[in-house]
């Protein structure tokens, strides 16, 4: 049976209308008043963005959902999980200060900010799953402990996994840095034709496996973490990866991660993606480039995975502007993640997601 997901569009001519009321209809109509009970300890899981990104949903809203859970007697925390690689967000202390530099402090948000991984990343929960690539995941501690959860997506697209909404927010968002290695499995390789050796890749790896030799850089490939940060800044676009093997296993790794982080949760999780400023990319990268698409609205529901599919097929749906990292497939109803990383599989999330049981990829939009 189709799974139902509500959508609010942008058009708006009173104080009803606004976005603020919108993200509080969507919690009533797509029932997530019944996933919170009172004295829930209930986890936000939002992206507060890298520091030079902008793209990341606004705080004003989130605090939205804030009240709507204090409302049901809930206890709500906002809470991520730090990064892989080096930045902004990899460890507590500097992740903590983004996210209020952000916008993200208690008076804003009227929550406080948890990083469920601790301080190091250090702090994990193994959990059960049984899949084919992994059969436990590790999931950040204070996620797992939560007691409900509400899951806020700004949803884009992303070089390695075709698109990020609910699914990669579960899957690497709720993954502390030992898990999220884990699901990495791709590796990065230079071509030295293209290669102008200028090192930006090498202060970006955050496990020292690109080095400079000679005029050109290298990649250990024993080392690579698979993380790409040295592909996002790769001006001469050198490296890439071994698209057609390596990307389909990130891609069945992610949405296994993704099951791992709502396990013992059912019943107890709803969803939003946020279709503003569809980037080509994740809000990890310190810059938030020109949206694909014009803007199209909010969308919520309990299924992560027809939430997922509907947000695609509305982004396919638009027509792609010009003047953006779209290079192909700016017609109403073209491929456009594919039109901005040609190499990935963003469907197969979907695919796979409703193989493994993590919802289903049938859906019926409900405009609110």
């Amino acid at each position: 049976m189709p799974a139902p997901v509500y959508f609010a569009r942008l058009r708006a001519r009173n104080e009803q209308e606004s976005k603020i009321m919108k993200i509080r209809r969507l919690f009533e109509v797509a029932g997530f008043r019944d996933l919170v009970a009172p004295h829930d300890l209930t986890a936000i899981k939002i992206h507060f963005g890298e520091r030079g990104s902008d793209s990341y949903i606004n705080p004003v809203l989130v605090r939205q959902v804030v009240e709507a859970i204090r409302e049901r007697g809930g206890s709500p925390f906002l809470t991520d999980t730090g990064t892989l690689y080096r930045g902004s967000r990899s460890n507590a202390v500097d992740h903590l200060t983004t996210a209020i530099e952000h916008g993200f402090a208690y008076a804003v948000v009227h929550a406080p900010l948890v990083i469920a991984g601790g301080l190091r990343g250090s702090n994990v929960a193994e959990v059960a799953i049984g899949g084919k690539h992994f059969s436990r995941v590790k999931i950040a501690r204070d996620i797992v402990e939560a007691d409900s959860m509400v899951v806020m997506s700004h949803f884009k697209a992303h070089m390695l996994a075709g698109f990020g909404g609910a699914i990669k927010n579960l899957a690497m968002g709720c993954a502390p840095p030992p898990g999220k290695k884990e699901q990495h499995s791709a590796h990065a390789m230079v071509h030295e034709n293209l290669c102008d050796g200028c090192e930006r890749c090498v202060g970006v790896c955050p496990e020292g496996a690109v080095t400079r030799e000679g005029s050109v850089t290298r990649i250990d490939r024993d080392r690579c973490a698979g993380c790409g940060e040295c592909m996002t800044v790769c001006a001469p676009g050198a490296i890439e990866f071994d698209w057609s093997v390596d990307i389909p296993l990130f891609v069945e790794r992610l949405v296994e991660y993704a099951l791992g982080a709502v396990q013992g949760k059912q019943g107890k999780v709803g969803y939003y993606n946020v279709l503003l400023n569809i980037t080509p990319d994740c809000d990890c990268v310190p810059w938030s480039d020109a949206p694909m698409v014009p803007d199209i609205g909010i969308l919520a529901a309990q299924d992560p995975v027809a939430l997922d599919h509907a947000s695609m097929d509305l982004v396919n749906s638009q027509m792609g502007i010009r003047d953006s990292a779209l290079q192909k497939h700016h017609e109403r109803g073209k491929d456009k993640f594919t039109g901005a990383w040609e190499h990935t599989i963003g469907y197969r999330q979907i695919e796979y997601a409703e193989e493994i049981g993590l919802g289903t990829a049938g859906y019926r939009l409900v405009e609110v």
